[in-house]
């Protein structure tokens, strides 16, 4: 009797079904559709690149995964939000230099290609590029027998997006006196579980809802505020809070400051994480986004009328601080974050 690919755990069969199912479900109409000359099912995708409207077009590319929430969400079975999960972490990095996302590719890796999960993760992934405005144009599915047990999976993505060169945001535009707007997280997002299954391994199944709770995607209040020019040449940078907590602030300081913080409301899930780690402050923000997880750096003057555009997206806003002159770049709480949680 012949060993087949098959026998040997890989259903080739299965993956043909997924990419067809693939080209077949496409959902809503990025806003970059129509420059896609050859997306999914291809060797390699092809996207039509035109920026008439940029003087000095610059390409951004960015890739992330989403960490051991993947292990969570594949014993619990709850895939729906892994795939936004995946496209946030991408989308929001490109956000932070005020790019536009165009195209996103995404790899799935498993140990048994099971459609049903497979496809609930993928329809995430689409409907989240939607949301953004960016093109689902490819990707890979990997079926890995002996690597990942049957049920386990991972999960990885890639966006390119462009920004025109006199628009990108970061350190070169930070000067002390700007100020800190701290944008509220959707809950833990998707860093640190590696800690968080651990805190919250005895009784997972109360708190499942909240740790798969998707990340945030942020990149549309970026382009919201990006369509207002005098309001964005008053957004001089972006940190997204991910992995290292609030160390990301200092990505885009330049030499000569430092951050002075003011405390906000930390949301209950993340202080009865704090508990049940019995770490100090500094530590534990070092590793979670504690209910921030986005920082938007602004010229003081114009503090208020962004603050109020986020909140016009649906999104809680919090006077975070300022950024004032320090002999290095680095981070401090004007007070006790613990005596504000409400």
């Amino acid at each position: 009797m012949p060993i087949t690919y098959q026998k040997a755990g890989v259903d080739v069969a299965a993956g043909d079904r997924l990419v067809e199912w693939l080209q077949e479900s496409k959902t809503g109409s990025a806003a970059h559709a129509n420059s896609v000359v050859s997306g999914i099912g291809g060797f390699a995708a092809l996207f039509r690149a035109q920026f008439k409207h940029m003087k000095s077009p610059v390409l951004v590319s960015s890739t992330d995964g989403v960490g051991t929430k993947v292990k969570l969400a594949a014993d619990l079975k709850c895939y729906d939000g892994i795939g936004q999960d995946l496209v946030a972490m991408c989308v929001n990095d490109l956000a932070c230099v005020g790019a536009e996302p165009l195209f996103f590719l995404d790899y799935y890796a498993c140990g048994k290609l099971d459609l049903k999960p497979a496809k609930r993760f993928l329809a995430g992934v689409r409907a989240a590029c939607d949301r953004v405005g960016c093109v689902l144009i490819g990707g890979e599915t990997a079926e890995m027998p002996g690597v990942y047990k049957k049920s386990d999976f991972d999960c990885a993505g890639f966006v390119v997006g462009v920004v025109d060169e006199a628009d990108i945001l970061g350190a070169h535009r930070v000067r002390a006196g700007d100020r800190l707007i701290g944008i509220a997280s959707s809950g833990f997002h998707s860093n640190g579980y590696s800690l968080l299954r651990k805190l919250f391994a005895r009784d997972l199944k109360k708190w499942a809802k909240v740790l798969l709770r998707p990340t945030h995607l942020y990149s549309p209040l970026i382009a919201d505020i990006k369509s207002r020019p005098n309001l964005y040449a008053s957004l001089h940078a972006v940190a997204h809070v991910t992995g290292g907590g609030f160390d990301n602030l200092l990505r885009v300081l330049p030499v000569g400051v430092a951050l002075e913080l003011n405390p906000w409301p930390v949301p209950a899930e993340f202080l009865e994480a704090k508990k049940r780690s019995k770490m100090k402050w500094p530590e534990f923000l070092r590793v979670l986004n504690c209910g921030i997880g986005l920082v938007l750096i602004v010229n003081g003057t114009d503090f208020d009328r962004l603050r109020a555009r986020v909140e016009a997206n649906g999104l809680r806003a919090f006077d975070l601080g300022a950024v004032v002159p320090g002999a290095r770049r680095e981070w401090h709480l004007s007070s006790r974050l613990g005596e504000v949680v409400k």
